[in-house]
């Protein structure tokens, strides 16, 4: 082996390791909407018809990695790193709307971005959906 190709070795191995688990490092950290997300408006605020149709969309499409409760205890959440987020823990809940819609519609993996899947009134409804988990 060449003394060129000695060297490129541990660069090599540092830049396959990084492409490898990097998502996973990354993600340890808490994931934070940017400032703006927070200025965000919710149109339905506190409306029980927007909530029941983000429940549907819920059941759909979330439940698998969030549970049924939204405690992060789907059937797939062992499966997945980072683990999902418990949607009715204090640090979650205590967010705005906009920073949850924001995160609903950029997503991060493991969990996709919905903003070309659903509408934008869709993810306001999920949103609602979410905040009655609270309660239950």
């Amino acid at each position: 082996m060449h003394t060129k190709s000695k060297a490129a070795l541990p660069i090599l191995l540092i830049f396959g390791l990084i492409v490898l688990y990097g998502p996973s490092v990354y993600q340890t950290k808490d994931w934070q909407a940017p400032p703006e997300a927070d200025k965000l408006t919710n149109p339905f605020p506190g409306s029980a018809e927007a909530a029941k149709s983000g429940k549907k969309l819920f059941s759909q499409n979330c439940t698998v990695c969030h549970g049924e409760q939204g405690k992060g205890d789907g059937i797939a959440a062992v499966s997945l790193n980072p683990h999902p987020k418990n949607l009715v823990a204090k640090k979650f809940t205590s967010q705005t709307d906009g920073a949850i819609f924001w995160k609903i519609s950029e997503g991060r993996s493991p969990m996709p971005g919905y903003r070309n899947t659903f509408t934008e009134a869709q993810r306001w409804q999920l949103v609602n959906y979410i905040r009655t988990l609270k309660g239950k």
